[in-house]
């Protein structure tokens, strides 16, 4: 394993970063700031990173799955997950998007810190580039992870997820509504020449018959 390039606090955690891992920055925090876990909880961390947004909900959460395509994001969250002292309730996978959840897995929550920024093609190469680009309209891996997160949420199972005003954030919203979601901003932050905002989506309850 790679020594660390840096050392990131949070709260009462501490994450070190590896080389070629996408660094926790306003998004990753802002995301941490609004995630809300329940006790029994599960949750998939989707594009885990050092791991920071899976290891803070394994602080309540019954057990997380948190997953990235970057084979240097999983070391490092897993190093994170021990030295943050919630290893034995974390499962860290290797695979690309929903790829290592099995068919019939199910969660309370599912969270995201999606490669949102517009890009071109020549912008995805490395792991670092990989973290942030969206390829040219910013919602390549946005629009790929909403048509399939719905698939492994639990009834009333919720989505987390991080999004740039540079990438059309009302075009999120509309593509949540039209997957049976009810679809929320709950927080924004500006940031240089965008805003940044976590959007919370519920899965409406289903109607009971009358008879």
């Amino acid at each position: 394993m790679s020594s660390p390039k840096k050392k990131i606090f949070f709260d009462n955690y501490v994450f070190y970063v590896l080389k070629d891992v996408y660094e926790p920055a306003e998004d990753s925090f802002l995301l941490a700031e609004n995630l809300v876990v329940n006790q029994n909880d599960a949750v998939l961390d989707v594009g885990t990173g050092c791991g920071i947004l899976g290891i803070l909900a394994a602080k309540k959460a019954k057990k997380v799955v948190a997953i990235d395509v970057n084979p240097h994001a999983v070391s490092c969250a897993q190093m994170n997950a021990k030295l943050n002292g919630v290893v034995d309730k974390m499962d860290i996978r290797l695979g690309n998007l929903f790829e290592p959840v099995e068919g019939n897995e199910k969660f309370n929550v599912i969270v995201f810190n999606a490669p949102y920024l517009p890009s071109e093609r020549s912008e995805q190469k490395t792991w670092m580039e990989r973290a942030w680009a969206g390829g040219p309209s910013g919602r390549e891996l946005v629009d790929r992870f909403i048509s399939q997160a719905p698939g492994y949420l639990m009834e009333r199972g919720k989505i987390v997820l991080v999004q740039s005003t540079l990438s059309n954030v009302d075009e999120t919203i509309r593509k949540l509504e039209e997957e049976g979601l009810i679809a929320v901003i709950v927080a924004k932050k500006k940031v240089a020449f965008e805003t940044i905002v976590v959007i919370h989506a519920e899965r409406q309850p289903r109607q009971r018959s009358m008879k």
